[in-house]
């Protein structure tokens, strides 16, 4: 069990950010008259994202050989190179929303995949709605308030539909101007972002060879696998192009000399072990500037940096003061100190429960599997409709995978992972259990440990408890800032490294339901059979959440009767807790086919998430 100490750093206090008022408003129309008003030699340069989905830095100036992108090579020659930039999340929603807050995911609340909407896949209970506003300004309204016109695009394009957003929370639209910048005043500066489609792009055709693609060793040489990579590269050379038109548009307009441009990836390669997951596959991420004047050309740096920091420096770029609840760090100011380590995680994609974190140093990297009772690859509708996986999966029960390549597809898995990226680079060999590694192995998981808690990740909340709280306290980003909720998560953690059954006997009576839930999900994943009278009570509890996993251990221990519970519990106005009782029913195995019909009505339910694992489930009962 890991000790905490009581004096570990809280971090910023989060103020409430307010509606503008009448007289702000008048004052930054004030400015920006000001601002336009000014000199060209005064003027605030135009900041421009270019933000590429679903790859990995699989282009010249970061080393490929199998295809050409000289463009943004050039780029990368006119501006600035990271060598070592990563997400804060490997996948779509939570990146995005971290990118455009310049905050961690798992800060805010948005660090679920597809959570917080009020329309669409995460459409959760409409009296949560109020509880999922953004809590914050969002970088957009900080450039608009100070004066800037603020938009974003789909392809940089004067005529292009607006871009995309997959926030995870409500947002104000009025926080963009338009989908380009060509309707700004005169001398406007602007902020843009441009959103391409990258590695979703996989049906361009740019003759990339799929003989000639080198896949990393931990999955198998297959044509299947091979074919996709290829297709994965072609949409490099594609990206390339698109970036080349931007640029272009930059000069033809006479604006490159004004602009800074950042450009990267929201996450890494879609693959099985890339988007989603925390190895470099996943979080490691391709990031250029180039700066008016080409200021800075042809420099790389080492230094560890994430995508928020982009948001940090944009503003201290444009002149505008970062914000407290803004987490990312200015990488260009005076008193800029290098990080000693980056820390990402990963949460629940679309219906696929996970919790996994992990921290990297220059060397290590270290990654924690708060589920290793489960496969690191679920089963996703997403990542199961694509060929690789299917092949994968394929190749697995014919027992034609090596070791290395089955790990993703074991169960357990191990809790802890720790890797030498010096001498494995592709992270194969795992060090968690080599005694030489012991003391390095403790000094990161204390420093993601301390991370969690000053950070206040609220990825360890159950999310049917996380949807009441944040309810309750008005937002999920209120939650851990709550003086009730000071030693929250430092009981969560202590609970789930607890080695002795009677100290989980006693969380099961915790003031928490976090507590509560975490304590009865172990005991049941543990087969400790000794306090079922006590996991017999939490199937009566106040909070849905902690029932469901009360009668899922149960039901792991060997009651049957408890899958009524679960069956019960998929029609919960908390949509949260539907998804979670149904998917704890399909863990069950055998023991949900008594409950075929409640499972069937489920592919009616509201909550998309349930209707996926209820088709699923439906299909497995039926074979």
């Amino acid at each position: 069990m890991v000790a905490f100490g009581r004096h570990i750093p809280r971090g910023p206090e989060f103020p409430r950010e307010k509606e503008m008022t009448p007289m702000k408003a008048m004052f930054t129309a004030t400015l920006f008259a000001l601002v336009t008003m000014a000199g060209a030699d005064e003027a605030r340069p135009n900041i421009l994202w270019i933000v590429v989905e679903d790859a990995s830095p699989h282009i010249g100036c970061y080393g490929e050989k199998t295809i050409r992108t000289p463009n943004l090579d050039r780029l990368a020659r006119e501006g600035l190179r990271f060598e070592k930039a990563f997400v804060t999340c490997p996948v779509c929603s939570p990146s995005r929303s971290a990118m455009v807050t310049g905050m961690y995911q798992t800060t805010l609340g948005a660090h679920n995949h597809r959570s917080q909407a009020d329309t669409g896949k995460g459409k959760g209970t409409a009296a949560f709605f109020d509880s999922y506003k953004l809590p914050v300004k969002s970088i957009p309204r900080l450039f608009k308030d100070a004066g800037y016109w603020t938009c974003n695009s789909a392809t940089g394009r004067p005529n292009s539909k607006f871009g995309k957003t997959d926030y995870n929370f409500i947002w104000n639209r009025a926080d963009y101007d338009d989908a380009d910048w060509k309707g700004r005043a005169k001398n406007q500066p602007f902020f843009a972002q441009v959103q391409l489609r990258g590695g979703k792009n996989r049906m361009t055709k740019h003759g990339t060879d799929p003989a000639k693609v080198t896949l990393p060793p931990y999955y198998p040489d297959h044509p299947v696998l091979r074919k996709d990579w290829a297709a994965y590269l072609n949409s490099w050379v594609q990206t390339d192009l698109e970036v080349d038109a931007i640029l272009k548009r930059l000069e033809a307009e006479g604006l490159a000399d004004s602009t800074v441009v950042f450009f990267w990836t929201d996450h890494g390669v879609s693959h099985a072990r890339g988007k989603q997951f925390l190895y470099e596959e996943g979080i490691r991420v391709p990031l250029i500037v180039r700066f008016p004047k080409k200021k800075n050309a042809g420099a790389v740096r080492g230094d560890l940096v994430t995508h928020i920091d982009v948001a940090a420096s944009s503003l201290a770029l444009a002149g505008i003061d970062i914000p407290k609840h803004v987490q990312g760090v200015d990488l260009f100011a005076k008193d800029y100190k290098p990080r000693d380590m980056i820390f990402s995680a990963r949460d629940r994609c679309d219906e696929t429960v996970e919790i996994q974190r992990c921290v990297r140093t220059k060397r290590f990297k270290y990654i924690r599997n708060f589920l290793p009772h489960l496969p690191h690859l679920q089963h996703n509708r997403y990542k199961d409709s694509k060929a690789i996986v299917q092949t994968l999966r394929e190749l697995h029960a014919d027992g034609k995978l090596n070791k290395l390549q089955s790990r993703i597809l074991t169960t357990p898995r191990p809790a802890e992972e720790l890797y030498d990226l010096k001498i494995d680079p592709h992270e194969t060999r795992n060090l968690a259990a080599d005694p030489v590694h012991a003391a390095k192995l403790r000094k990161l998981r204390g420093a993601l440990y301390e991370w969690m808690v000053s950070s206040r990740d609220l990825g360890l909340i159950p999310e049917p408890i996380l949807e009441e709280m944040g309810h309750r306290y008005g937002n999920k980003f209120h939650v851990l800032q709550h003086q009730d909720n000071q030693m929250l998560l430092r009981d969560i953690l202590s609970v789930i490294d607890a080695t002795e059954p009677d100290t989980l006997a006693k969380a099961l009576k915790s003031n928490s339901p976090a507590v509560r839930y975490w304590a009865a999900t172990l005991l049941g994943v543990r087969g400790d059979k000794a306090h079922t009278k006590e996991l017999a009570c939490l199937t009566k509890d106040a909070s849905s959440g902690v029932r469901v996993a009360g009668a899922l251990a149960l039901c792991r221990l060997g009651d049957a009767s408890q899958a009524k519970l679960l069956a019960d519990e998929i029609t919960n106005e908390n949509l949260l807790t539907g998804m979670y009782a149904i998917r704890a029913l399909e863990l069950t195995g055998r023991l949900a086919k008594p409950h075929a019909e409640a499972i069937h009505a489920a592919r009616q339910r509201p909550y998309e998430f349930t209707r996926r694992i209820a088709t699923r489930l439906t299909g497995t009962l039926s074979d």
